[in-house]
């Protein structure tokens, strides 16, 4: 039925006359093109399975790579790999606790993000 609508173009208004009112009032408010290029590239980073998995894991508590690595059943360098490029992001920290590296989200954005992302698509 959607298909029909796409094809019909019943989603579609049956005159173009913007509100130019309108269009005025919001075009101050969204932001420029370099804050949706950096927003853009910043989602990329959550378009990785195994990234996805990590984070999950890192809402609930903080780890270790090796606790990463046995929960997801991955060797050390894919999860080593994924965690570069998460910290790279600004998306994880570690802390070294003698030998061990323990890794936690940078801050509670990252988990509202995951979680409001998961409940998306679970409802």
């Amino acid at each position: 039925m959607e298909k029909n609508n796409l094809e019909n173009n019943e989603d579609m208004c049956e005159i173009f006359d913007s509100h130019e009112d309108v269009v005025n009032r919001i075009k101050h408010r969204i932001p420029d093109e370099a804050e949706f290029t950096e927003l853009s590239e910043f989602f990329k980073i959550f378009g990785n399975p195994t990234r996805l998995k990590i984070i999950s894991l890192l809402s609930i508590e903080d780890l270790c790579v090796c606790d990463i690595c046995e929960a997801l059943d991955l060797n050390q360098t894919t999860v080593s790999n994924q965690l570069r490029i998460l910290r790279a992001n600004n998306i994880v920290k570690y802390q070294k606790e003698g030998k061990m590296a323990r890794y936690s989200l940078t801050d509670l954005h990252i988990e509202m993000i995951y979680k409001v992302g998961l409940e998306h698509i679970l409802e």
